[in-house]
Formats: structure tokens, sequence, C-alpha cells
């Protein structure tokens, strides 16, 4: 008997340890976690992943979290694309894959080292489980087990069956974004969705490149591609639409960003969601509101720059945001008649812990039209968050200035003018910006004297303005 008690402390000591390992998190390799030695911890499971980009097998390692797990996503494969491991030890997606070539095939027969040290440590586990058990139900504790087992799903499946059977992008989308993150699709399946859209047709051109409606298994989307020299713009923007609590529904939808080389010259794509509608600018251009249709369309545009500028403190929170380039070319009009804000590559964000300033290394500024006067005048204090906030004020009145015109009251409604159209050419300078800014400001406070006599007649106003006309059509 004596032997027997001796071997009840080890015993329970290792079923401490099996319980230790079954109620913590997995450690697995991760290729991006510098900061922590290249390693991360989840609840989920370890995943390694190969896909063809150019010709070269690239291979990606890290976590996958529980929420991730329930898309049912990272742990399929996609023939001919991409190969996929997740599995549930300790850096187990320390291993080796390669795209199948399809000409093996005796070695689907053999295990593989992972497969092989799960067929051999499982019933250990399984007598350690319920070792464990037995003591802890005799002691009246319980052990709360966090791991979940799933099915081994290795079958190869079609480019459009990464998400379940049935699910659309914003099933999807919305799968992820509430899980926690809200920061978008991880990395690989945003490549993964890129490579397999077909373009369709441009719908659109700017400094930036060209906009495509392209498909993705049936579904309409927008495919932005920037040329090659405005790489900056490019990543900038991709990264700002992967904030994490960044999506709202008055913002556009960001789906996926990749760079796809043709051999002769590199694209770089911002796939997004498809309004048929297109950008305000279209939409007033071919159509006017009613007095509700203009609420609703300003009601949302200031919803979008309300969630933008908002700071969400917490673990999962958002930094502060400004636009710094609002205009009606860069909103959205959705099919239910709300906006959508848009073209984010100039956005500044802020970091209240540190408090400092995320500027954007980007030669290009915003439109001057739209600048504030504290800009136009190189006076805003750039070290002031706040200050960037203001700015996108004053073009989110231009905006509103837009909108209000095209407002139909009783059948009468004015054409559709961009802002000053009547007092700066149509590709104004900041001069030109600066002049009718003083000019419009000047006219407007003597307009609003308090005292009745000192206020301007009509008639000066009309030549003042004139005067504006004149020099304008004289550029021109």
């Amino acid at each position: 008997m004596r032997p027997a008690s001796r071997s009840g402390p080890c015993a329970a000591a290792l079923v401490l340890v099996a319980c230790a390992s079954l109620c913590t998190g997995l450690t697995c390799v991760c290729q991006l976690c510098e900061k922590t030695n290249f390693t991360c911890e989840t609840e989920g499971a370890c995943w390694a992943s190969v896909m063809l980009t150019n010709g070269r097998q690239e291979v990606i390692k890290a976590c996958v979290s529980l929420p991730q797990l329930k898309a049912q996503i990272f742990c399929h494969s996609s023939k001919n694309i991409t190969k996929t491991e997740c599995c549930y030890t300790d850096f187990c997606n320390n291993i080796t894959i390669n795209l199948s070539t399809g000409q093996d095939t005796s070695s689907k027969s053999k295990l593989r080292p992972v497969e092989l040290t799960v067929v051999i440590t499982v019933p250990i586990c399984i007598l350690s489980v319920a070792l464990m058990v037995t003591l802890y139900t005799y002691q009246g504790n319980h052990c709360r087990f966090r791991k979940k087992r799933r099915p081994n799903i290795e079958e190869p499946l079609s480019e459009c069956s990464l998400v379940n059977p049935g699910k659309t992008l914003k099933d999807l989308i919305f799968d992820m974004t509430t899980s926690g993150s809200g920061s978008g699709l991880p990395l690989l399946v945003q490549r993964t969705i890129a490579r397999t859209i077909v373009l369709q047709e441009i719908v659109g051109k700017g400094r930036f490149g060209e906009v495509w409606r392209g498909k993705w298994c049936g579904e309409d989307v927008a495919v932005k591609i920037f040329s090659s020299r405005d790489e900056r713009s490019w990543f900038r923007e991709a990264e700002i639409y992967q904030t994490i609590m960044l999506r709202h529904e008055n913002i556009l939808g960001f789906i996926a960003a990749d760079n796809k080389d043709n051999g002769t010259w590199t694209q770089l794509w911002l796939v997004s969601e498809y309004y048929e509608h297109g950008s305000l600018f279209d939409y007033l251009n071919s159509n006017t509101v009613t007095a509700n249709g203009m609420i609703k369309l300003i009601f949302s545009i200031a919803s979008g720059v309300a969630h933008l500028h908002m700071e969400i403190v917490g673990t999962q929170g958002k930094p502060a945001i400004s636009h710094r380039d609002l205009k009606s070319k860069n909103i959205l009009v959705k099919r239910n008649e709300t906006c959508a804000i848009a073209d984010l590559g100039l956005a500044v964000k802020h970091d209240s812990l540190l408090n400092t300033i995320d500027i954007p290394q980007n030669p290009r500024v915003g439109t001057k039209r739209y600048m504030a006067p504290e800009i136009l005048d190189d006076t805003m204090n750039i070290n002031i968050f706040e200050s960037f906030k203001r700015a996108d004020i004053y073009s989110l009145g231009l905006v509103y200035w837009e909108i209000s015109r095209r407002c139909s009251v009783g059948g009468n409604v004015e054409e559709y003018q961009l802002p000053y159209y009547n007092a700066v050419p149509s590709d104004p300078s900041i001069e030109d910006m600066r002049k009718a800014l003083r000019v419009m400001g000047r006219i407007m406070r003597e307009c609003w004297y308090a005292n009745g006599a000192a206020r301007l007649t009509a008639l000066r106003i009309k030549k003042t303005i004139s005067q504006l006309c004149v020099q304008q059509d004289s550029k021109a």
C-alpha cells in the first residue's frame, strides 16, 4: 500500500499538468508576430497555409481564434490555389507544406508527422482526461475544457467555397467583423478573393487610376486599381480600411487588397462593395431629391463622418480618424439612397494614449475647392488632431450645399454645380481659392452686421460678386 500512496501525488501532478495544458490556449508559430518572438497564443487552432503567388509557393503560419474557426473558412483548402492545415497542439503548424501537383497519390495513404503525433497522443490524452475527471469529481471540483476538437475538413474546395454554401460576401464579412476584430478579412482570404474576381467594365477614373465593376462568384464588387507609382496611396487606404472597429454602414465596405502582376507591370487592387448609383457627384448630376431624400442623404453622411471622427476606447478600440479629402466625388450612394464615405487614402489617425497623429507619407493633398480656409492660408495647427476634424466639417458643409441645390421644392430646383462654381476656375489654384474665400467671407460678415445700417445693399453685393465672375471668365 505504501508504494501506491507514493504514486498518488505523481499521478495527481500529471493530471494537473494535463488539465493546465487543456485549459490554456495553444502556442503556435506566427510569421508576422515579431514583437512576441514569432509566436502567438489562441484558444482555436494553429494554422499553416501555402498559396501560389506569381509562380512561387508562399507559406503563411499563424493562429486562428475560436470566432475565426466558427466562420469555417480557415481550415479549408482551395484546389490549385491554397492548401491549408489546422492543428491543435503547441507549435504543430511548424511544418513544411506544398501545393499538391496531382501526381502523388500514394502519399495520401501515409500518415504525416502531425497526424502520427495525434494518433499516438490522443489515447494518452483520453486516459489523462478520464483520470483527471475522476479525481476532480472526487474532490468536488470541475475543469472547464476550452479546447474543442473539430473534424478534419481537408477536402479540396472550389474558389467560391471559401465560405459556407449559400453565404454571400456580406455574410462572410459580417461573420468576421462581429467576431471581435472588426478589422476585416485575413490577408490570405483577401488575396484568394481578389485572385478569383473577373473584371467586367470600367465605371470610373481618377488621378489614382481606374474603378472597375467586377464579379466574384456571381456577386458585383468594385475594384479600384492603382498604378504602381501610387503605391503609397494604395497601401495607406488598405491600412485605414482595416482599422479595428472601422466598419460602419455609412463607410464603404472594404473586402480585400492585393497586388496583381501580369508579367509587364504590377496592379494594386482595392476590392470593396459595389454601389450601382456611383458617387454622390454623379448621382446629383442626374437626379433631384425631395426634402426627405435630402435629409436621408445628409444624415447618412453625418453618421459616417461621426464614426470616423469618434474614438472607441477599449482593448478592441478604434482611433479617431480624419478623412482630409471629403467631397461629393469621394462619397458613394447606396441602393437605398443613403451614402457611404470612401477614398480614405489621405486619412490621418490619432493615438490618444501617445497623443500622436499618424499622417501618411503621401505627397498628395486634398481637393483645393473643398479645403478649409485655415489649410489654404497655412495657419492650421497640424499638431492638434481637432484641427483635422474641423477641416472635415468645412468640407462637409460644402457637400451639403451641393445636395441642397438639387432639392426639389414645389417643382423648383437648381442645376447641379460644384462649390464656388461662379467664383473660381474649373481647376482652381490655392490662390484662386484664397481670394474667393476672402471676398465671400467679407461679404457674408457685412451682410450679418448687428447694426442694420451697416449692412451691404443688394446692388453692392451683386457688383462685388460680378467682379469675381469676370475674373473667372478671363482666366477661362
